[in-house]
């Protein structure tokens, strides 16, 4: 299996080797030291090697930091974590924060009165450490760039990753590496600069069409790059993870070099140089910088291009999402057949693996499938280890968020299902949250809108009832590539105007702590919608994602008739398309299941 059933959070370990980072920082003569979850590639999963936020806490998390004080360590994440933290630190040495309500520099101006803060240059961004700095100012506490204080603490800390990099077809990358570095160098012409610098791993990854396994869950090669305005690349990586074949296909013009070489090399360019300042880390900006080279903060070039999917890419996930809605109908005929019985969530999840690999084309899961039953299903981001394995019961509901990663593209899906009778009071939240995802599969909007203008109509039925959940309805999806994408969301804060190609999930969801958790997914692109009114350019979504919702849990008299049209609509979508790749007894329940409302 690719998911394993470790605990890998360790509570009673984090008082000692607190005391002993508060040692070390007292050697240094630091008052406090900032424990990132980032890695130097400012991605949200991170190799064993860079896991220092969970090896420090034992909080497991994709996202959060820490802030050790002399009297205080602070634990900051945000709402999808606030059930977890508490179950995967030790509470009496560690204080779970909520982020981001409360801001870091505030926090620390309120325990901290004077001293230095370290930190790891290589582990923050420059729009990080200014804004923590700024909160900071004036007073008597500032930061200072260090060597990591906790590297020098952890005794046994992984290798790094060597995992072998390999070409990404281009008939599924729809366009050659050659004309994607031809057409962002001609951008950074346009705009006067000499190269730009590349530092997260799925951007060198699209832009080269090459495929890793250095991170969990995600295809990517951890590399830095330079690409310069002559449209050729400075790839820095481990050389032992490209074979002489996936050298020849980058071709003279990507020059493969040891990652130690890549600050010498930032010292000898000639700007301008363009910086993300949201990504790349401020050991970058210092190395220009102290070397005279002139920096032009902008996005990674990359970013936005690679979330505007082409036809192929388009093409590409929608046979993924059929094979994968497939291997999900499958599983749910198996576990309405099987549940409760002597189930568990590790058997659930295991079931799940199984039928996606029985597709023969899994390369991994996306992510450690979520399966949580009972209580567990309201721990947003829940893992199910052999510590925590829970028993499904009747009268409970179960929620299973889970992906693949397959040659073609990526899914990610969420279902939450009845296990025997729930009651009403659940169905109607489920129903509440299904009207929200239906909002989102609905909407018809004009060019220019951001994903903060769209969130409100997930929320919208649940809002009338003095409902709500804690994370955004929708985050990017990559083709092949991190299941987490940015820039593109839909959230409360996204600022990013939403294109054609652009690939989101929409996932509404509600989760009363102790008691249950229910989230519906589905994979939707943006596309251009037909003129209809004054509107000269509007988009739409086309559903990727083709599973069906658990009748058992939905009120249908909570449905407006647009509501009930849509949905038969959809389970009429699912069963034409997944029908014919079933067997005969997973076709047989899935005509049960798409039967009109």
């Amino acid at each position: 299996m690719f998911q394993t059933f470790d605990s890998t959070a360790s509570p009673e370990q984090g008082p000692p080797r607190l005391a002993a980072l508060r040692a070390e920082l007292a050697r240094q003569g630091l008052a406090g030291f900032l424990v990132p979850r980032a890695d130097a590639h400012q991605g949200e999963y991170v190799a064993a090697r860079d896991e220092r936020l969970q090896w420090l806490t034992g909080f497991t998390g994709s996202a959060g930091f820490c802030i050790v004080l002399p009297g205080v360590a602070g634990v900051f994440v945000d709402g999808r974590y606030r059930t977890q933290v508490k179950a995967q630190v030790d509470l009496a040495a560690f204080t779970p924060v909520p982020w981001p309500e409360v801001k870091p520099g505030p926090w620390i101006r309120e325990h901290l009165a004077e001293g230095v803060i370290g930190f790891d240059p290589w582990l923050h961004t420059r729009a990080e450490i200014d804004a923590i700095a700024a909160a900071l100012s004036p007073g008597g506490v500032t930061l200072r760039p260090v060597a990591n204080a906790v590297d020098a603490i952890w005794p046994d800390r992984p290798p790094g990753p060597g995992a072998r990099a390999f070409p990404h077809r281009e008939d599924l990358a729809g366009e050659s590496h050659g004309a994607k570095r031809a057409r962002l160098a001609a951008e950074l012409r346009e705009r006067g600069e000499r190269a730009a610098v590349l530092t997260l791993p799925d951007s060198i990854c699209w832009l080269l069409n090459i495929r890793g396994g250095d991170v969990p869950r995600n295809p990517v090669v951890q590399a830095f790059a330079i690409l310069r305005d002559d449209g050729s690349v400075l790839l820095f990586a481990d050389e032992a993870k490209f074979d002489a074949g996936l050298r020849h296909d980058l071709g003279p013009e990507v020059t493969l070099a040891p990652p130690g070489d890549f600050a010498p090399a930032l010292r000898g360019l000639s700007g301008p140089v363009r910086l993300d300042q949201g990504s790349a880390p401020l050991a970058v900006a210092l190395a220009l910088e102290a070397a005279g080279v002139a920096i032009t903060w902008g996005e990674d070039p990359c970013r936005l291009p690679k979330a505007r999917k082409n036809p192929a890419e388009i093409a590409g996930m929608r046979e993924a999402h059929l094979r994968d809605g497939a291997a999900m109908v499958e599983f749910l005929c198996w576990l309405e057949r099987e549940a409760p019985g002597d189930l568990t969530e590790t058997a659930v999840v295991s079931a799940l693996e199984g039928f996606r690999r029985a597709t023969n084309a899994l390369h991994d899961i996306s992510f450690d499938t979520i399966c949580g039953a009972g209580p567990n299903g309201a721990i947003i981001h829940y893992r199910v280890t052999t510590q925590t394995d829970r028993a499904l019961r009747a009268g409970e509901l179960l929620l299973v968020d889970s992906g693949g990663q397959y040659p073609d593209g990526t899914t990610d899906i969420t279902r939450t299902l009845a296990i025997g009778d729930p009651g009403d009071e659940a169905r109607a939240c489920y129903t509440r949250v299904l009207r929200g995802l239906i909002a989102i599969s609905r909407a018809r909007w004009p060019a220019g809108l951001a994903g903060r203008d769209l969130d409100p109509l997930a929320r919208f039925p649940l809002w009338v009832a003095g409902l709500d959940f804690d994370h955004g309805t929708g985050h990017g999806v990559g083709a092949f590539l991190s299941v987490h994408e940015g820039p593109q969301r839909i959230s409360r804060v996204s600022e990013v105007a939403l294109e054609p190609g652009m690939i989101l999930s929409n996932e509404p969801g509600y989760y009363r702590e102790g008691a249950f958790g229910i989230r519906l997914e589905n994979l939707i692109v943006v596309r251009e919608a037909s003129a209809l009114g004054d509107l000269r350019r509007q988009f739409d979504f086309e559903t990727l994602t083709w599973v069906p919702f658990d009748r058992r849990l939905i009120l249908t008299a909570m449905l407006s008739g647009e509501e009930r049209a849509w949905l038969d609509g959809y389970h009429a979508g699912v069963l034409e398309r997944i029908g014919p790749r079933l067997g005969p007894e997973a076709q047989a329940w899935l005509r049960a299941a798409c039967a009109p409302i």
